[in-house]
């Protein structure tokens, strides 16, 4: 399950588990939102309020990954259908979670209006075989990666002067 990719298995299949990858993504903006928050917006007192800042941002977050991706999985279940209509109706059901987390109605319209657009800009992406941020490859460099050197200078195999057990 934590090798798991959103698009490992097809539209439809598995809902639970990319619900589960989708919601990783959405706290992980949250913490670091919320982190962002407490240190230089909000300052709260105390390990409560603390808590209850960083509820306020990765609670509706994860709620509005999990909106889109329970939404545009069973749209694709209910419709019989693999197309960009299912992601625009996740979109729409991600900006109406932040509209209510936001407790405005003109805020969350344009808002799920915006993410169903993003949404079918993501299924284009898929189905046509492009990326949104090309030359960005998250995974080349990450702290995952087995080929990635994280010394800050290269062994040279003539400096090596020492045998195994002499000293």
């Amino acid at each position: 399950m934590l090798s798991y990719k959103y698009y490992d298995t097809p539209e439809g299949h598995d809902v639970f588990k990319k619900t589960i990858v989708t919601g990783k993504y959405a706290a992980l903006v949250g913490l670091g939102t919320a982190t962002a928050d407490v240190l230089m917006y909000s300052h709260p007192k105390g390990f409560f309020n603390t808590g209850f800042r960083y509820a306020y941002f990765i609670g509706p977050l994860v709620g509005m990954a999990t909106a889109f991706t329970v939404t545009a999985n069973y749209a694709h279940n209910i419709r019989g259908k693999d197309d960009k209509i299912n992601y625009f109706l996740g979109g729409v059901a991600s900006g109406a979670v932040f509209g209510a987390w936001q407790r405005s109605l003109s805020i969350g319209v344009p808002t799920a209006v915006l993410l169903g657009v993003v949404a079918i800009t993501k299924k284009m992406s898929i189905e046509d075989n492009w990326s949104l941020f090309p030359g960005f490859n998250p995974a080349s460099k990450s702290i995952k990666s087995v080929k990635h050197d994280w010394t800050l200078v290269k062994d040279l195999d003539e400096l090596k002067t020492w045998t195994k057990g002499k000293r």
